[in-house]
């Protein structure tokens, strides 16, 4: 199992008219957390897609909205990775407050494209090597 941690402070622009982090912006921050632990992997999207030639479309997410989060309220998104990925790499997040309480969890699941042909492939080795020895 590989865990991922980051921080981000709710911005005023992402609140809507009752104060609460507006409900599409959750999404980004999942996706925040999906790309700050591929980075603390050594790796980059941008490098996945540029050097490597893979992109990880989402394919399915499955959000839970427990409490709401308020503006520059200071946020920690808990990334997981449960399983060594094959063909598809699925990410458990939590989305907790400064009082540890859980605003929000989500079931990621993306799979693997060629970036020139647009068809699925397997986990690039690039990416399963870097994650391979936390699940040993």
């Amino acid at each position: 199992m590989y865990t991922s941690e980051t921080n981000v402070r709710v911005r005023y622009a992402e609140t809507d008219k009752m104060g609460y982090l507006y409900h599409g912006n959750y999404a980004t921050y999942y996706e925040l957390g999906r790309v700050e632990m591929i980075r603390s992997l050594g790796l980059s999207y941008k490098d996945l897609e540029d050097v490597v030639g893979v992109g990880m479309p989402v394919m399915y997410m499955e959000t839970r909205h427990v409490r709401p989060a308020f503006y520059d309220d200071l946020l920690t998104i808990k990334t997981v990775v449960k399983k060594i990925p094959d063909d598809f790499l699925r990410f458990h997040v939590e989305i907790i407050n400064e009082k540890g309480k859980l605003i929000s969890g989500a079931k990621v699941k993306l799979c693997f494209v060629d970036m020139k042909t647009m068809k699925r492939v397997l986990c690039p080795v690039e990416l399963k090597d870097r994650i391979l020895p936390y699940f040993q």
